[in-house]
């Protein structure tokens, strides 16, 4: 087992609740008031934790599953209004993957914007924007105005996630660290999840997509609204000559080992969960079932896939991240190698079950070991990077299912994806003990936190 890198005092406060306060101010300076940032002379019980994290529904967790839920909604729309305006299949995919394209171009900015107007501005703009962008989706008169909107949708997504998530990073002790960021990626997925039937009870019997579009705008406007009321006022960051605004190059110069070593976990991890949501559609039609049965098949693996990310993210609380890291990579690549040997209606459910499962548990996971791991200068640039090769992975995997589709294999193609699934385990036993010290409890004893 490697030796955890020292984390510094006030997180250790924070994270065993003794009393002891720093004459040095935070970049973000006081925030009194915000859970996790008055220390408490007594360790807190479930209950105070849980109480600690309830003012956090409004200012982030109800603003970040409206916006999910307008992206759900848009989503499945972009392939309608493509082909509505002459594209062919191609195409239409194409516009479609526009999505995480903006997500990957927009990850390095979000958080030099993050960092230099802080979570709550970026959050309140980057929803503004998008209400611009989805109106232009919804008017669009050719394929050029809607890959751009699509485009600039799938950037501001990214924006968001990071400020949202940045913030949350800041104000929560590392001992709650995971239920909230596990949280944050629930009510995403949940939005994610409901968007779409949403957006089909406006288009019912419509031939034009639009009301899709103009219900993620409005859902978009409503986040915004709802963190200009609910989320607290930031006080500026102050710089100096001696403490200037970091940039995210020198961050990734800084951090240069995590991201060589702890990241090609990330990127694997990412990798899986990109395939997650392909190979089920494309194995479910390649044995000739209707596109009905693959939508319920896809959507019981995302109902499991909702129901997990808080008891996931106690279990890390309580037990370290490899408790749950380890586990929902394995069963996700165990399911991806079983998936291929499937042809019967029956088993196909158990594999996106046992999917579904493998990726709930795993909610928030890899946002919680960038808050274990980002410095606190520079937080927002780190996150930024970490992000990037999360995205990255996403794009990756969806490649690899296409890649052995395209040489006369999907079996194969699934398969190799099981077998990135068993590499992101031997990685994240690697190297997570290296850089987070919540790990598991070995490591925490290692780090003075009980």
């Amino acid at each position: 087992m490697h030796r955890s890198r020292p984390v510094d005092s006030r997180s250790r406060v924070e994270g065993t609740g003794q009393t002891k306060k720093s004459s040095e101010p935070t970049p973000h300076g006081d925030r009194s008031g915000v859970p996790g940032r008055s220390p408490s002379a007594t360790p807190r019980s479930s209950t105070a934790e849980g109480q600690a994290l309830r003012p956090l529904i409004r200012g982030v967790y109800l603003p970040a599953l409206l916006f999910s839920v307008g992206i759900g909604a848009m989503t499945p729309m972009v392939v309608v209004s493509a082909t509505a305006l002459g594209a062919d299949g191609a195409t239409a995919a194409l516009l479609a993957a526009l999505i995480p394209v903006g997500h990957i171009l927009a990850d390095l900015p979000a958080g030099a914007l993050t960092s230099r107007f802080g979570e709550r501005a970026t959050m309140i703009g980057s929803s503004a924007v998008a209400m611009v962008a989805l109106a232009a989706c919804a008017l669009a008169p050719n394929l050029a105005v809607l890959g751009a909107g699509v485009l600039v949708v799938g950037g501001t997504a990214a924006v968001y996630g990071l400020a949202r998530q940045a913030y949350l990073t800041e104000v929560i002790p590392p001992m709650q660290r995971a239920r909230a960021l596990s949280s944050l990626g629930g009510v995403g997925r949940i939005g994610i999840f409901v968007g779409p039937f949403l957006g089909a009870a406006l288009v019912l019997g419509r031939p034009d997509p639009a009301p899709s579009y103009w219900l993620a705008a409005g859902t978009s406007l409503l986040s915004a609204i709802v963190v200009w009321r609910s989320a607290p006022h930031e006080t500026p960051r102050h710089y100096t000559p001696d403490r200037p605004r970091a940039s995210t190059w020198s961050v990734l110069r800084e951090q240069r080992a995590i991201f060589l070593s702890l990241g090609i976990a990330v990127v694997l991890v990412g990798a899986m969960r990109g395939a997650r949501q392909t190979v089920l559609p494309l194995w479910t039609e390649s044995l000739g079932y209707t596109p009905a049965v693959t939508s319920v098949v896809f959507g019981i693996a995302g109902a499991v896939d909702m129901l997990l990310f808080y008891p996931a993210g106690k279990v890390m609380d309580r037990m370290g991240r490899l408790w749950i890291a380890i586990p929902s990579m394995l069963v996700t690549g165990i399911a991806m190698l079983f998936l291929p040997l499937t042809d019967a209606l029956v088993t196909v459910g158990i594999v996106a079950v046992l999917l579904g499962l493998g990726n709930g548990i795993g909610s928030g996971v890899l946002m919680t070991l960038a808050a274990d791991t980002a410095p606190e200068h520079g937080r927002p640039q780190f996150l930024g990077v970490w992000r990037l090769y999360s995205d990255a992975g996403m794009a990756t995997g969806p490649l690899v299912v296409s890649a052995g589709a395209a040489l006369g294999s999907l079996a194969a193609g699934i398969a190799a994806t099981g077998g990135i699934g068993l590499l992101a385990v031997l990685a994240l036993w690697r190297w997570v003990p290296r850089w987070s010290v919540h790990a598991n409890r070995t490591t925490r004893r290692r780090a003075g936190l009980g």
